[in-house]
């Protein structure tokens, strides 16, 4: 039996996370939906959304993976430090590194500034822009996700390989890829959910410009100033892809468990 001083604070918690949800589900203007959704800037935005979201999950996989690798399998000064800033995005608010991204790559950046003179790259208020913040605030999610399957799974098979004549590359692309293949996955699907929600980072270094830098976070803002049903439509859409991602990660959890 679960003692009264934890259950009823748990229950609190609870009551706390789904009331807002379940306000969204009931104020939802469900027999205006259809309308709301047939908009042509809603699918704008989602489509925009969906292309950067996936775009953002793919150059975090190609970085991310070999990062999380570095940081499981090696061993080199300041290791501890340098895991500290790949996680730093995940505690720093969206603004601030949208801020950060802006001076670093904007046309007066620290490398935006060579980018904008050398080859007339202008990444800032463009859809790489809006690709960029969210692999920014994103692949920390990928990068803790196959550190810790990394470090779970059994090196000695790695080094059986390399023993067999595998070069240390052909041993994690035929060994140690397989074995963390589930760890890549969920890392790719927290990735992808959290770049499809991002806000901070995207409007502050991509602004918001339909049908170029106006995601679906962006549209919803929008939208609560000017048509509230229109919010909550968007809010719904971008709840049912939060669910279906929860749906999807729901066995590797178990599992763990």
């Amino acid at each position: 039996m679960v003692p009264v001083p934890l259950l009823v604070p748990a229950l609190i918690g609870l009551a706390f996370l789904l009331l807002p949800l379940l306000a969204l589900v009931v104020r939802a203007p469900w027999s205006g939906l259809p309308e709301q959704l047939s908009s042509p800037e809603v699918w704008q935005a989602l489509r925009l959304s969906l292309l950067c979201a996936t775009s953002a999950t793919v150059l975090s996989l190609l970085v991310g993976v070999p990062l999380a690798w570095l940081l499981a399998r090696t061993d080199f000064p300041g290791r501890g430090f340098v895991r500290a800033l790949v996680t730093l995005p995940l505690v720093l608010p969206p603004v601030v590194g949208g801020v950060a991204l802006l001076l670093a790559f904007g046309r007066n950046g620290v490398v935006g500034q060579w980018l904008d003179a050398w080859f007339g790259i202008t990444l800032p208020f463009t859809t790489t822009g809006v690709v960029l913040a969210e692999t920014f605030v994103a692949m920390p999610f990928l990068v803790i996700s196959v550190e810790g399957t990394l470090r779970a799974a059994d090196p000695r098979y790695e080094e059986a390989a390399t023993t067999l004549g595998a070069s240390r590359f052909t041993a994690f692309r035929r060994v140690t890829l397989p074995l963390i293949a589930p760890g890549i996955a969920a890392g790719a699907v927290l990735a992808w959910a959290r770049a499809l929600g991002e806000f901070g980072a995207t409007i502050t270094f991509a602004g918001n410009f339909p049908g170029r830098t106006q995601t679906m976070p962006l549209a919803v803002y929008l939208a609560l100033q000017n048509d509230p049903a229109a919010a909550i439509a968007l809010s719904l859409v971008l709840l049912a892809v939060s669910i279906a991602v929860l749906a999807g990660l729901r066995d590797r959890w178990m599992s763990a468990s």
